[in-house]
């Protein structure tokens, strides 16, 4: 039953720090180096992610400061920027790229609080089929004999109690990031 409990859990902190990475992604009005964490340039030929050819630094909340460590990727990196999904438009001094971040639309504000609000709720989903999961690896053991009844519902009621806990981080962090997305 122990081995059950810690692969619940396990798999549910797990939730918890990919929704904090994938919220670490999504564009507020500040500036964040995360941002380009899924931007690949094309580095002779192969895709590499961009925090492997160059160094991303955020010196002011809305801008982003991009030095290449070959010169020669300036404009292979401008152009990974400008395909991808974040609408920017970086300016390329020969040396560096520097990304500023126009403040946000109200509108906008309100579909990415909203967007935060959908992927807290999947992750949610996926923490409770974790539970139901679990709780069902304590049955069959229950019907093998391997633990008593009394276990079982001990084992049960301790899955809940951390699926609440989860729950409720995934909450907080919800919360975190409509307020960091809502602010101005």
């Amino acid at each position: 039953m122990k081995e059950v409990l810690e692969t619940c859990e396990s798999r549910m902190e797990k939730s918890v720090s990919a929704l904090d990475t994938e919220y670490g992604a999504l564009r507020t009005g500040r500036a964040s180096a995360a941002l380009f964490d899924k931007i690949k340039v094309d580095y002779y030929g192969q895709e590499t992610p961009l925090s492997q050819v160059a160094s991303i630094s955020v010196p002011e909340a809305r801008l982003v400061v991009i030095q290449p460590w070959d010169k020669g990727l300036l404009a292979p990196i401008e152009r990974a920027i400008l395909k991808s999904e974040l609408s920017l438009n970086p300016n390329n001094d020969g040396k560096l790229l520097r990304i500023n971040f126009p403040p946000l639309t109200e509108q906008r504000r309100k579909e990415l609080a909203k967007q935060a609000k959908q992927i807290s709720e999947q992750y949610k989903v996926a923490v409770r089929n974790i539970r139901r999961d679990s709780i069902d690896e304590l049955k069959k053991m229950q019907k093998s004999s391997d633990i008593s009844e009394d276990e079982q519902k001990d084992g049960e009621s301790k899955i809940q109690k951390m699926t609440d806990s989860y729950i409720q981080m995934i909450t907080d962090l919800a919360s975190e990031k409509e307020k960091e997305i809502l602010e101005i």
